[in-house]
């Protein structure tokens, strides 16, 4: 329920204020739930098969790959959950927003660990282990191989801060 009224505010941030009813209709929003859903059958062990299927039905419905132990906080929002793919060793904090295309992933056995407050722009990539640190926005198609710090800008090939 935070992620849903989270992405309520959000939309209403950006001078669309929209019923709740049209926010669990909008995109990504049967992700997030795929998502949630596996997470829960994961963390509480209830059968690792079910958090199997409903991770191929993201796969298979919104093109959303998140690993089954990928850990985020409340107020995950995927805006656009198509090409998303997330490793299962990523952990992330609360309010953060997901576009198109995303790519965060594991690179020699680490993955990364990310703030709360973020931004990630559509095609971007976060590959390693390295911090992404709170309030930090990632502009589109940034390739982030290094640690970013707090409330910093960042976009690039590879990734740099644009303050």
């Amino acid at each position: 329920m935070a992620d849903l009224k989270y992405k309520q505010s959000v939309f209403a941030r950006d001078g669309n204020e929209v019923s709740f009813v049209k926010i669990i209709l909008s995109d990504g929003t049967l992700a997030n739930v795929l998502y949630r859903l596996t997470q829960f059958c994961a963390r509480s062990k209830v059968t690792l098969i079910l958090a199997l299927i409903f991770q191929y039905l993201n796969k298979l419905l919104n093109q959303c790959v998140i690993g089954i132990r990928a850990d985020f906080g409340p107020g995950l929002v995927l805006m656009h959950p198509v090409g998303v793919i997330i490793n299962s060793k990523v952990s992330g904090g609360e309010r953060i927003v997901i576009e198109s295309g995303v790519v965060i992933g594991d690179e020699k056995g680490v993955s990364p660990v990310l703030g709360d407050d973020l931004f990630i722009g559509a095609g971007a990539k976060i590959v390693g282990g390295l911090r992404v640190g709170n309030g930090t926005k990632i502009g589109a198609n940034a390739v982030v191989v290094k640690d970013v710090a707090d409330g910093d800008v960042v976009g690039g090939i590879p990734a740099r801060s644009l303050k």
